[in-house]
């Protein structure tokens, strides 16, 4: 079930203005909602607007960077594809995030670095039923597709066109724990990027390995 074939890659380029599709985005989002907090209007709504305007420009750029740097099929250049055999490599990928996770914390503790979980204040959710619902499609459907196709397809491919593979992996999965900083966090973003990069780095590689996104989506809507 491993792919012994040449990894496909993308210009260098698109690894570049995937990363920025994503973390653009991102920043801007942030300002928006803080503007559109004015209206008051309920919060499922916002959580709904926060997806579409940090996961739209990522997709946007996707299907364009196939058009202008790919095959012209956006499914193909970034591997979205999946196989039976996924319904096992899928979970297998998640337990290999895991333990990487577990060792990268433990290093985090004994060195007493800051850390501060990015799922603070979810269990204490309450009422609101349209909210924790907008919040799960987000967090369980949209992310994992959305952020596989950028980092372990874009990203990675990208990457790989200028690097060998395990640095192209390393890099790609420094980059999505990066992505994660929250200004709200303060120093605690250090152990928790750290800890999101491995769980990054263990995707990539199954990305790598197998030449396709549905692994690996399937152990991150797990994670999360």
């Amino acid at each position: 079930p491993v792919a012994k074939s040449p990894h496909p890659t993308l210009p260098l380029p698109v690894a570049v203005g995937a990363f920025a599709s994503v973390v653009a985005p991102l920043v801007a989002g942030r300002y928006v909602l803080q503007w559109l907090a004015e209206f008051r209007w309920p919060i499922a709504v916002y959580v709904v607007l926060m997806g579409v305007v940090g996961y739209g420009p990522p997709i946007a750029f996707w299907r364009w960077a196939s058009h202008r740097w790919g095959s012209g099929d956006p499914r193909a250049d970034v591997g979205l594809s999946a196989r039976c055999v996924d319904a096992g490599w899928g979970p297998l990928t998640w337990l290999s995030c895991v333990v990487a996770q577990m060792m990268v914390a433990a290093i985090v503790l004994a060195m007493d670095i800051p850390f501060e979980s990015n799922t603070e204040g979810v269990s204490d959710l309450r009422g609101e039923r349209g909210y924790v619902i907008a919040l799960l499609v987000l967090a369980v459907i949209a992310a994992p597709v959305v952020e596989e196709i950028v980092f372990r397809g874009l990203v990675l491919r990208g990457l790989r066109s200028a690097l060998p593979a395990w640095l192209a992996v390393g890099i790609q999965g420094v980059l999505f724990g990066l992505v994660h900083y929250d200004p709200s966090r303060g120093a605690g973003n250090i152990g928790l990027m750290m800890i999101l990069g491995a769980a990054g780095i263990v995707l990539g590689g199954a990305c790598y390995l197998l030449r396709r996104l549905a692994p690996s989506m399937i152990a991150h809507a797990i994670i999360n």
